[in-house]
């Protein structure tokens, strides 16, 4: 550590100027691939980012968004908008989800802390209870982390252990989730065979069961809570192959929207609810779609839905969900400590802010922006909008979202003249890309530019400056593809519908009449990333960033 004392105070940038107020957009899910007919962004009327990716080209350049760019394992994981946004808002890479996880998994480190001694002390009379995403896309949660604490706890003195299944078929192939299960089995039988009553307890599809997020259907927690906690499902199984095989047979089935079932004994009872004594551990290392079961696990004082019966439990995460609301009060694995953000310093050094989304990525722009933190840092100098998203209906249904109300916020606190800082997410081409539909996200990255468009036309009446980026790639590319690249067929001769996010990297574009002529984007930083955002903008608002920053991604020249 240096000696001198910490001060929040950042020096001025000694070429660009101060005063210009700032727009930074982010793109969710628009990543740069080559253009075909699946890449949405390429097939859609999207004129304003065509223009800044043909115009100046000292004014654009491509980042990395995913993998050990934004602090994850290895560059086959994907990028997602909780790590993305942490990356341009931190200003630096920290050790993430997964990451954290293995490094615990791997070094026994889990097993000694405070959470693992806490939910042990259900092992000897009750029942361990693990509840989560069966999947290794590496988005939520990962098969083979599940595998290690079943392992780690069955040989720490679990006796009775039941899983709650959570098919995707969102971050991996739809179907996938039959050779998860049979994985699963296999594991559990061994156990079985060491004299340790271990099998799954209930499931369900992750977009239907339990892994809504942001409040957006409490319904969906509920279906989750009354398999996995009360024991009670509209399908009853003797085996979770079974259920999984049966409930996919059905018409318009897939693995992220398969009905709550439960697993039955001989006599038809629920083979494992949630009793007085048991413990409860959420296996998703990933925060956002755990949040409201972790509400439903551990608040007393609970009115979002009727819970029937509400057992005493101990209960813990995997990692806390959410640093603000403590919750849940009890984890397995601490988070990564993410201070000094760019926000933060920018707040402290009279950076009045405003930032806005709809209510599927309002916590991006806010909470994870600002390092997993709720709140304002001072608000006599910020001002956070969320609009609300639309609830009920899927993505594809109405392509456009918010864009255009998101878009009119963003461009009245910029002519309010109230504003150093406008920040806002346009979340069109990650929530429809999504679904899969491609039509709909045509629909999307259109509205999305169009949204752009507004905002770029009130920095040019204020005279002041933009950064537009994204969080990680989706829209881009909407097939699955063979190592060469063409595009995967299935047995009927269709192509195979890409609906995860992809490990293309995202445009950075700047702009605007307050740039100092000058500024260009350097071509001597080996890999950036998103990173290298955070500093980029302190540049642009005329401050040199803090010495550990992740480099800036411009230079000034001097003519």
């Amino acid at each position: 550590m240096a000696s001198s004392a910490f001060s929040w105070t950042l020096p001025d940038h000694p070429k660009l100027p101060k005063g210009k107020p700032v727009a930074v957009v982010v793109l969710d899910g628009w990543g740069e691939a080559n253009p075909d007919q699946y890449n949405c962004i390429h097939v859609a009327q999207t004129p304003v980012m065509d223009s800044l990716k043909n115009g100046a080209p000292e004014k654009w350049t491509l980042v990395k968004a995913h993998g050990t760019a934004v602090g994850l394992p290895s560059d086959d994981d994907m990028g997602n908008s909780e790590v993305g946004h942490n990356a341009l808002g931190a200003g630096r890479i920290f050790a993430q989800g997964a990451k954290l996880v293995d490094s615990a998994l791997a070094s026994g480190k889990i097993y000694n802390g405070d959470g693992f001694n806490y939910i042990k002390e259900s092992f000897e009379s009750g029942t361990l209870h693990l509840i989560g995403l069966l999947s290794d896309g590496g988005v939520h949660s990962r098969l083979d982390q599940l595998q290690l604490l079943l392992k780690g706890a069955s040989e720490r003195g679990a006796k009775k252990i039941r899983v709650h299944i959570l098919t995707d078929g969102r971050d991996v192939l739809d179907g996938s989730s039959v050779g998860f299960v049979e994985t699963l089995e296999n594991d559990l039988s061994e156990l079985r065979g060491k004299g340790i009553d271990a099998q799954i307890a209930s499931g369900g599809g992750r977009m239907y069961v339990t892994m809504d997020r942001y409040e957006n259907d409490w319904d969906v927690v509920k279906r989750g809570w009354d398999a996995q906690v009360l024991g009670e499902a509209p399908y009853k199984f003797k085996s979770a192959l079974e259920a999984v095989k049966t409930l996919r047979a059905q018409p318009n089935a897939n693995d992220q929207y398969l009905p709550p079932f439960v697993i039955v004994d001989d006599s038809g009872n629920a083979v494992g609810p949630v009793l007085d004594g048991d413990a409860v551990v959420t296996i998703n290392f990933r925060a956002d779609r755990m949040v409201m079961l972790a509400k439903a696990l551990e608040y007393a004082d609970f009115d979002k839905f009727d819970r029937v019966r509400v057992p005493k439990i101990r209960y813990a995460g995997m990692l806390q969900y959410d640093g603000e609301l403590k919750l849940p009060s009890r984890y397995l694995v601490s988070p990564p400590e993410i201070d000094r953000t760019s926000g933060e310093y920018l707040v402290k050094n009279g950076i009045h802010t405003f930032a806005c989304s709809e209510t599927v990525k309002f916590g991006h722009v806010t909470f994870f922006w600002n390092g997993n933190r709720s709140g304002y840092f001072d608000e006599t100098k910020e001002e956070y909008v969320e609009v609300p998203s639309d609830s009920g209906i899927t993505f594809n249904v109405a392509p456009k979202m918010k864009a255009l109300e998101i878009a009119e916020k963003a461009r009245d606190a910029l002519l309010s003249g109230k504003f150093d800082q406008v920040r806002v997410n346009l979340p069109n081409g990650d929530m429809v890309g999504h679904t899969g539909d491609i039509e709909a996200t045509v629909v999307a990255c259109k509205a999305a530019d169009e949204a752009v468009k507004i905002i770029l036309d009130a920095v040019e009446q204020v005279g002041g400056i933009y950064l537009v980026t994204a969080d990680h790639g989706n829209a881009e590319d909407m097939v699955k593809r063979n190592k060469a690249g063409k595009p995967l067929l299935d047995k009927n001769g269709g192509i195979q519908i890409l609906t995860s996010h992809t490990l293309q990297p995202v445009p950075v574009a700047i702009g605007g009449p307050g740039l100092h002529p000058g500024v260009k984007f350097r071509n001597d930083i080996e890999t950036p990333g998103l990173a290298n955002v955070a500093a980029t903008v302190m540049n642009l608002h005329g401050f040199q960033a803090p010495a550990d920053y992740e480099q800036t991604l411009i230079e000034v020249a001097d003519n």
